[in-house]
C-alpha cells in the first residue's frame, strides 16, 4: 500500500462514524483507531500504526516502571532506611446513581454492535415494532448496520414495546439501550 493511499484512508476513517479499522496485505498490518466522545472529553484523535518494514515484528524489551524506587548501597550494621509508601493512584471519578425513577421499567433490549440503527427494512416500509406493540422473543425489532452489513436486533423478551429509546439512521454503540420491553 502506497503513503497516498494510506493517507486517503486515515482521511476517510476520520470523516466517517467508524471507530476502529483494521487492513492486512502481504505482511503489511494498518490499524487505524479513533477514539469516541464517551472515551475521551477533547477532539477526537485518530490512532494510526504502519510498520515500516514488513519484516517479522521484534519483541520488544518490558518497560520499566516509571517510578522505581532509587536502591542504595547499605552498610553492615547500619539499619535499613524506612521504605515509603508509594503515593495512592487518582481516584477515579464515581458515577452518579441513577435514581429508581429514571431507570428504565421493562427488560431493556441493548444494541449488540457499533452501527447506524434503522426501525426500518426500508426507507418507505412500516417500521418493524412501533410503541405499543406485542413482540415474542427472538422477534426482529430493528436492524442495526454496520460496515454495509445489516444485522437484524431480536427481542430476548416477550412483552409489549413501551419505549423505542433511539430514532431511526442514529448512530448507536456498543450496549446502548435501544428498547424498553415490558
Amino acid at each position: 500500500m502506497k503513503a497516498e493511499q494510506i493517507i486517503q484512508l486515515i482521511e476517510a476513517v476520520s470523516a466517517s462514524e467508524l471507530t476502529e479499522f483494521k487492513y492486512e496485505e502481504d505482511g503489511v498490518k494498518l490499524s487505524l483507531k479513533k477514539t469516541t466522545a464517551a472515551q475521551n472529553t477533547g477532539d477526537d484523535k485518530l490512532i494510526c500504526q504502519v510498520p515500516i518494514f514488513s519484516q517479522p515484528a521484534v519483541p520488544t524489551p518490558p518497560m520499566m516502571p516509571a517510578a522505581a524506587p532509587a536502591v542504595s548501597p547499605v552498610q553492615p550494621g547500619t539499619p535499613a532506611p524506612a521504605v515509603q509508601p508509594a503515593a495512592p493512584a487518582a481516584a477515579q471519578p464515581v458515577q452518579p446513581e441513577v435514581s429508581e425513577a429514571a431507570k428504565p421499567a421493562g427488560n431493556v433490549v441493548k444494541s449488540p454492535l457499533v452501527g447506524t440503527f434503522y426501525a426500518a427494512p426500508a426507507e418507505d416500509a412500516e417500521p418493524f415494532v412501533k410503541v405499543g406493540d406485542s413482540v415474542k422473543e427472538g422477534q426482529v425489532l430493528a436492524i442495526v448496520e454496520a460496515m454495509k452489513l445489516m444485522n437484524e436486533i431480536e427481542s430476548d423478551f416477550t412483552g409489549t414495546v413501551s419505549e423505542i429509546l433511539v430514532e431511526n439512521g442514529q448512530a448507536v454503540e456498543y450496549g446502548q439501550p435501544l428498547f424498553v420491553i415490558s
